[in-house]
């Protein structure tokens, strides 16, 4: 920890400056207050202090034009910004007039006191190096005002202007490829290309090729040279969704490229530059993939150096009606009717716990927007749109079976209550997930019974039980137990 140092609070609000000054104090710091800008040109007409702690939004300015002009009259001076205004935009900005830090409100004072101490000791090191960020008006959205989006805002922000590589986890549906895309967009490659691919997408003999091109003739159906995806990023980003998913001798021609920079298609002999940034994403736990002998542990460390962690929606409910309108804004957007939502409706989505996170909500605010004959959507609205995305059984989708049967669990709790604790409850779930196990296995194999009840580990007399008892048609082109 650094040595107590002289910092200057400025904010318009009177209890924020008493708050945060007392607190600093604790800490041993020497603490001035100023509600103004003026008020702070006319102090640091007097000295400069050790570090800044300003708000954005001030009565006589912005903060962040404050930043811009201090950086160039004080370069040595470290300044702290926090703001309401808790976007990814105003976290960027803040980076790029070369603020030491930027904090949302509300702040844990226990943050801001670390960040003054490493602003007040980076201060006595030296100057700050403001970061080459332009902010476009056509870079990409990434919607929340949740603590846990801050944090994302505030990861992002400082990798944009630096060629790091960049590993985001969370589950599906939760962004990943658009805070790939918003890294990109806001640094300094992003007049070149951004392109993707998702490692479980392409079949394992094919990834090489894809990630590297090849040349003509080195396989069967070779017809020509193609360039891989290494290739068609240069300059840009390669976004590498899905990394978990990825062969292990494809794992070691990656590793080769991180560390030395180049390769070769397949079939070829020329080395090429490797002029791309690398942002990789998974949805699946990689360091226990690692431990399980299933992904390169030297691989997993050049991949993870700046790890981001996206929220599940259920971790970020306050978000909830914000991406939902926002949704609904982008459907009218795109020609379908506009919908708006009552209080009764956002308190349905907020209580529901979105397996499928932020992609499973923008796909029911856009099926609201087809199929509801209604301008303003209720409560009711929400729950027969949830209802109808069930279908009345389990689907486990993108999230699988577990975060499926919590899901069908959620939506009885809100369609059906009483349900939950008249003794029903097993049989009807475990009957939900039977049935289609059950139908799938039969129709694999051509409805012989024979074959489906081994596939299931089952006796055939205990298939035709569990047919009859949940009314399951076993009828097919073939005659029963016939080979």
């Amino acid at each position: 920890m650094s040595a107590p140092g002289n910092v200057l609070v400025v904010d318009d609000d009177a209890a924020i400056r008493t708050v945060v000054a007392a607190a600093l104090k604790r800490e041993g710091h020497t603490v001035t207050t100023a509600a103004s800008i003026g008020d702070l040109r006319r102090l640091l007409a007097n000295g400069r202090p050790d570090v800044l702690v300003t708000d954005v939004v001030l009565p006589d300015g912005n903060g962040l034009d404050l930043v811009a002009s201090l950086t160039a009259e004080h370069p040595s001076l470290p300044v702290i910004v926090f703001s309401a205004q808790n976007t990814l935009a105003t976290a960027v900005r803040a980076t790029e007039v070369g603020a030491f830090d930027y904090l949302p409100k509300p702040f844990d004072l226990d943050v801001l006191s670390q960040a003054v101490c490493g602003a007040i000791a980076k201060g006595r090191r030296g100057p700050l190096d403001a970061p080459d960020v332009e902010v476009g008006a056509g870079t990409t959205t990434l919607i929340g005002r949740s603590p846990a989006m801050q944090e994302v805002y505030r990861v992002i922000a400082r990798v944009v202007s630096n060629d790091l590589t960049v590993l985001i986890m969370g589950e599906s549906g939760t962004g990943k490829e658009l805070v790939a895309k918003a890294i990109h967009d806001l640094g300094p490659r992003r007049r070149a290309p951004f392109v993707a691919l998702n490692m479980a997408a392409i079949p394992r003999e094919l990834i090489e090729a894809e990630l590297f091109g090849h040349e003509r003739g080195a396989f069967t159906g070779a017809a020509a040279r193609v360039a891989g995806r290494f290739e068609q990023a240069a300059g840009g980003t390669l976004f590498l969704d899905e990394i978990g998913d990825m062969p292990m001798d494809a794992q070691t021609r990656l590793l080769r490229v991180l560390q030395s920079g180049e390769f070769t298609t397949v079939g070829g002999a020329r080395t090429i530059r490797a002029d791309v940034r690398i942002v990789a994403a998974t949805n699946k736990d990689l360091a226990a993939l690692v431990q399980s002998g299933q992904f390169r542990e030297d691989l997993f460390y050049r991949l993870n150096v700046v790890p981001v962690s996206l929220p599940s929606l259920r971790e970020r409910r306050q978000d909830v009606p914000l991406l939902a309108r926002h949704f609904l804004d982008r459907a009218a957007e795109d020609g379908l009717p506009r919908k708006q939502l009552d209080a009764s409706a956002v308190a349905v989505l907020e209580t529901y716990d979105w397996p499928g996170n932020v992609r499973e909500l923008e796909n029911l605010m856009r099926r609201i927007a087809v199929l509801s004959r209604d301008e303003w959507i209720d409560a009711d609205g929400i729950r027969r749109a949830l209802g109808e995305a069930s279908q009345g059984s389990v689907a486990p989708g993108d999230a699988g079976i577990e975060a499926a049967v919590r899901a069908r669990l959620e939506r009885i709790a809100i369609e059906e209550p009483r349900s939950l604790d008249d003794g029903s409850l097993y049989d009807r779930i475990i009957g939900e997930v039977e049935r289609p196990l059950i139908e799938a296995m039969l129709a694999r194999h051509h409805h012989n019974q024979l074959r489906a009840a081994r596939a299931l580990g089952i006796n055939r007399n205990t298939l035709r039980k569990r047919l009859d008892t949940l009314g399951i048609d076993a009828s097919g082109n073939r005659p029963d137990g016939a080979d």
